[in-house]
């Protein structure tokens, strides 16, 4: 909210990837039900879906984008990238990095977080953290701080 509005053609200011089509939908009502009242515009972006209409809803320039890797590739590079860019973009959310990870997406990852600007904030979420993520961690993230919970049964 403390960014200068988006004009037509710049791309969005936070995006949110997510390994699954299923995940991205869910994401996205939640996010949308903060951002519709402030103002802001939230788009969903996946495989499986009718592409005509996900380049539509880009190109309203939401301020989020909800997507799973590999259609995002598929939205940057479509129509030369006159689609959509994240050069804008100062806000970058993994979630269920693990799960991307199994699926095979971290050369996609690794090619939208190439475009993204260098002074972003990134945000990876992992159930587990196995060496694949920990070396993603290490190449994407700045200063890195890692947060573990922990759930403690108490027997009594």
């Amino acid at each position: 909210m403390d960014q200068p509005p988006l004009a037509n053609g710049e791309g969005p200011i936070g995006l949110v990837m997510v390994p699954t089509r299923e995940l991205a939908m869910q994401v996205f009502r939640e996010v949308r039900k903060f951002l519709v009242p402030v103002g802001l515009a939230v788009s969903v972006i996946f495989g499986g879906s009718n592409v005509k209409q996900q380049i539509a809803e880009l190109k309203r320039s939401p301020e989020v984008v909800v997507c799973t890797p590999g259609r995002m590739i598929d939205m940057l590079t479509a129509n030369s990238g006159r689609v959509t860019n994240l050069r804008r973009c100062t806000y970058v959310v993994m979630d269920e990095a693990d799960r991307m990870f199994d699926l095979g997406f971290e050369p996609q990852i690794a090619r939208i977080i190439g475009n993204v600007r260098p002074d972003r904030q990134t945000v990876l979420f992992s159930a587990t953290f196995p060496n694949s993520v920990s070396k993603l961690a290490r190449g994407i993230l700045s200063k890195p701080v890692q947060v573990r919970v922990r759930v403690r049964v108490r027997v009594s």
